[in-house]
C-alpha cells in the first residue's frame, strides 16, 4: 500500500459561509507514478493563486480524494481552462491515472468541530 503525504499540510481548509463550490477529485493511480508527486505539488501553488480558490483538502492510499473550494463556478472553470492545468490533466489520462472521477458540488451548509 503506498501512503503519499497530505497536500494540505496536514490542515482542514478554512472556508466562508456558505454558499461556495467544492470540487471533488476522486482517483486511482497507475503503478508509474513518476513525476506525480511533483505535479500535484505544482497544480496546488498554482491553484493557490487562481481567482476565486478558498482552500484544499487531499488524502491518498489505493484512493486519493482531493477536494478543492472555490467561491464560485465561474473560477471552478477559469482553472479547469487553465493552459497548464489543462496539460496536467493530459498527463494524469495518459500517465498516471487508471480511474477518475470528478464532482462539482455546490455547499450549502457546513458546520465543525
Amino acid at each position: 500500500m503506498r501512503t503519499l503525504r497530505l497536500i494540505s499540510n496536514n490542515m482542514i481548509a478554512q472556508t466562508p459561509a456558505p454558499p461556495y463550490y467544492a470540487v471533488i477529485f476522486t482517483s486511482i493511480i497507475t503503478k508509474s507514478d513518476t513525476g506525480y508527486e511533483a505535479m500535484a505539488t505544482e497544480m496546488l501553488a498554482l491553484a493557490k493563486q487562481q481567482p476565486g480558490f478558498l482552500g484544499i483538502e487531499s488524502a491518498r492510499n489505493e484512493i486519493g480524494i482531493t477536494v478543492s473550494y472555490w467561491d464560485s463556478f465561474e473560477a471552478i472553470k477559469a482553472w479547469k481552462a487553465n493552459e497548464r492545468h489543462l496539460m496536467a490533466q493530459q498527463k494524469g489520462k495518459t500517465e498516471w491515472y487508471k480511474s477518475y472521477t470528478t464532482r462539482v458540488c455546490r455547499v450549502e451548509r457546513d458546520y465543525s468541530l
